[in-house]
């Protein structure tokens, strides 16, 4: 992912060359999987399901356990009023837990649109992924919603936005192993990460500090494993992808 929030996931593994690692925002990898690009995609977690046949790595990922600060709903009116929702296309995961939480909680299904097509109509909000909702903050909305959060009270589980994913058939060889080093590595080198890749992008560094070591949950464990499962189903019981659910299947 070309987000901030991917960089300790990949620290030091091109340094011997054998790795190559490619960067683009979240919605466009599963693309990359499909056309045997990519052997291996930090995918959202949703579009697993949109896969034919894939593992899952369980290495790392990238999740929260309460807020997020980086996937959050603008409105300038109470969310039980929205009507619409302009999206950030950049992420599928993020805006399937938005038809989630609106449904869910606040009883409304509101009309999805392209972001590129927002109005500032009444009872239409905004769903922002990303650098850009701490560097683009978007003025004059009063009412925001932080989607890890929303979820935490929802079901009182993390989240997981996105994870490592295999296609079938490839020879992973110590790849997990790696990717487990890499994030061990990257979080012990965070200062330096942010110093190359928030300060530039306008991010305060303390705050870009804050999000990769607070609000972030880069492990996989069973737990995460869980919450990737009841989201899939609650997906497929909203109708945003078709049932049955399939299962997860783990890389050894």
């Amino acid at each position: 992912m070309s987000f901030l929030n991917s960089r300790p996931l990949v620290h030091g593994l091109t340094d011997d060359g054998t790795v190559a690692v490619s960067f683009d925002v979240p919605s466009k990898l599963i693309g990359g999987l499909n056309e045997g690009r990519f052997d291996v995609a930090l995918l959202p977690v949703i579009d697993y399901q949109r896969l034919d046949a894939a593992r899952v790595i369980p290495a790392s990922g990238i999740g929260c356990d309460g807020p997020t600060l980086t996937v959050r709903v603008f409105s300038q009116t109470p969310f039980d009023k929205l009507t619409t929702l302009a999206c950030d296309p950049d992420s599928h995961t993020s805006i399937a837990l938005a038809r989630i939480v609106l449904q869910k909680r606040y009883g409304v299904r509101p009309e999805f649109i392209k972001l590129s097509s927002a109005s500032n109509a009444p009872g239409e909000g905004r769903l922002l992924i990303g650098d850009k909702v701490v560097c683009e903050e978007p003025a004059g909305f009063e009412h925001q919603l932080d989607l890890g959060a929303a979820w935490k009270d929802l079901t009182g589980m993390p989240f997981v936005f996105a994870i490592w994913v295999a296609r079938q058939g490839v020879d992973l060889r110590d790849l997990p192993a790696r990717l487990t080093r890499a994030r061990q590595s990257g979080l012990k080198h965070v200062n330096d990460l942010i110093a190359r890749h928030a300060v530039p992008r306008g991010w305060p560094a303390g705050l870009a500090l804050q999000y990769l070591t607070v609000y972030l949950k880069y492990e996989i464990g069973e737990q995460q494993l869980a919450a990737i499962r009841l989201f899939h189903e609650m997906c497929a019981e909203a109708a945003i992808i078709p049932g049955p659910v399939k299962p997860l299947v783990i890389a050894a």
